[in-house]
């Protein structure tokens, strides 16, 4: 007879992905438009069916090297252990409530590293800004009068330093609960360039991050892998220690 002691218990899991509804997904300015259209119905055809229209990079979502890297990995290049990393997550709420072009420092991830201790090599580094509360409404965009949009993100320094340091490395990523890693109001969008090569990835509108602890968890991202994908619109999980 197996033991107790001896079975495998699983992680508990907390879903860190929204719900994608055309209702309330927000598509980045320029991006397809986000459709669902039934085209079965048990009444009719005896099973129920959709057909999904999107880019790749609506809602909840994550992005391969080759996204903005030409010559990097996409979707159907990664190894599994890409999507699947230790991560840790950042508070940084505050500094996003006074200033929504906030870029997070690396101030503000040693301070961190004060609290928590350092950063693992390889890690998903999730930035916290509170954005996921907008979710679903034009607030999220938070377009001035000229259409530019205002979202926090990471610094270019910090990236670079995250990368150098070993802390992303070669096969690490960012996360945040906004559009992407980088400040809105960057066009050249300076910071997913520098994210996106070698083996890491990026995790884009996140969920739920009151539920993801500081350290200590992992993230799995699913989602379809296309052949020659940018990336997949995710069911992302927070792993975290039984119990």
């Amino acid at each position: 007879m197996t033991r107790a002691a001896d079975r495998w218990v699983p992680p508990r899991l907390i879903s860190l992905s929204h719900v994608n509804d055309p209702e309330t997904t927000v598509v980045y300015p320029g991006d397809p438009a986000f459709e669902l259209e039934t085209v079965a119905t048990i009444a009719e055809d005896g099973f129920y069916m959709r057909f999904v229209s999107e880019a790749e990079h609506t809602g909840t979502h994550w992005g391969a090297p080759g996204h903005f890297s030409p010559g990097h990995p996409l979707a159907d290049d990664l190894d599994l252990e890409d999507l699947c990393l230790p991560a840790v997550r950042i508070d940084v709420r505050e500094q996003c409530a006074r200033d929504a072009d906030y870029e997070v420092t690396i101030a503000d991830v040693e301070e961190w590293e004060r609290r928590h201790g350092r950063i693992p090599d390889e890690s998903m580094v999730i930035i916290w800004t509170g954005w996921e509360q907008r979710w679903g409404t034009e607030a999220f965009l938070n377009r001035d009068a000229d259409g530019v949009l205002h979202q926090p993100g990471f610094a270019l320094a910090t990236v670079r330093w995250l990368i150098d340091t070993g802390r992303l490395g070669r096969r690490g990523g960012t996360g945040t609960d906004t559009f992407g890693p980088d400040p809105g109001r960057d066009s050249g969008l300076a910071v997913s360039r520098l994210v996106y090569q070698e083996h890491r990835i990026s995790l884009e509108v996140l969920a739920n991050l009151a539920e993801l602890p500081p350290t200590g968890a992992y993230i799995l991202c699913g989602g379809q892998i296309n052949k020659a994908g940018s990336g997949s619109t995710a069911l992302i999980y927070g792993l975290l220690p039984p119990g």
